[in-house]
């Protein structure tokens, strides 16, 4: 049923998960092709605990998108001079013009929760934003701009074991910092910080949507089908294209190889 919590399930397999995942990208390329035709302007904010899987989704949605088209923001931490602008003004200056997607990885709730939480900001500052928030996004809305905000909720246990994983894989240790061991520790306080968070910000304008993440290719596939299903994009035919005729030569000749310096062939390495 629309809107309420999916029931716990098994994992989704691996061809089901990829053969679908393919069909979502395909239909994300018709969405792009819309917003570009219809100069439409799409917003989707990408918010939820450390290793919550937001910026796994981000990498499958944006995956086979034009990066002139769709961009991912996700911004450092302010300047100095940021910090002392209004709250939300380094956030719209990535906002999308007409025909471009953003995708927030991360974005003005910072100070809702990481902020808040470890003392960023005031409480002052704080109480400020969820007043502000609502009327800021009440704005974007009223100008036209389609916004979707998504919250990747992930169990403690779970959280625990994907930050285990980032310490043991060499890959993915640049993933953990020290302020996401501190989230473990301070459980309690993200959970109501993000629940007075949702209180004043989940508003009928631009309401929130909660992805169950403990099953990273579920979560996945949930959050694209459902972003895809709340946008009335439709199929925009492309123009008919025809590779032209390869003119005859006039006498080019590529210089000698040994003029010029190529990249060695490690490859070949690999079969010796």
């Amino acid at each position: 049923m629309a809107g309420t919590k999916p029931e716990e399930s098994a994992a989704l397999p691996r061809k089901v998960y990829e053969r679908e995942l393919l069909r979502l990208q395909t239909e994300l390329v018709k969405l792009q092709e819309w917003v570009r035709a219809e100069g439409a302007r799409l917003v989707v904010v990408f918010e939820g605990r450390d290793a919550a899987g937001k910026g796994g989704t981000i990498k499958r949605v944006a995956d086979r998108l034009n990066p002139r088209v769709a961009r991912i923001v996700a911004l450092p931490t302010p300047t100095e001079r940021e910090r002392t602008q209004w709250y939300f003004q380094r956030y719209v200056a990535h906002l999308p013009a007409a025909g471009e997607i953003s995708l927030f990885d991360r974005s003005w709730y910072n100070r809702a929760g990481v902020e808040h939480v470890m003392g960023f900001c005031t409480k002052e500052e704080h109480q400020r934003f969820l007043h502000q928030c609502p009327i800021f996004e009440r704005m974007l809305v009223e100008d036209g701009v389609l916004l979707r905000k998504y919250w990747f909720s992930v169990s403690d246990a779970e959280q625990e074991r994907r930050f285990r994983q980032r310490l043991e894989d060499p890959t993915k240790r640049w993933k953990l910092s020290p302020m996401d061991l501190e989230s473990i520790t301070r459980w309690e306080d993200y959970s109501r910080a993000k629940d007075d968070m949702m209180v004043h910000t989940d508003i009928p304008e631009a309401p929130w949507f909660v992805v169950e993440s403990d099953n990273k290719r579920r979560a996945r596939i949930n959050m694209i089908a459902h972003l895809l299903d709340s946008v009335p994009y439709h199929e925009v035919p492309y123009p008919d294209l025809e590779l032209p005729p390869r003119p005859p030569s006039k006498g080019y000749e590529r210089p000698p190889r040994d003029l010029q310096t190529y990249v060695p062939d490690h490859a070949a390495t690999l079969t010796e």
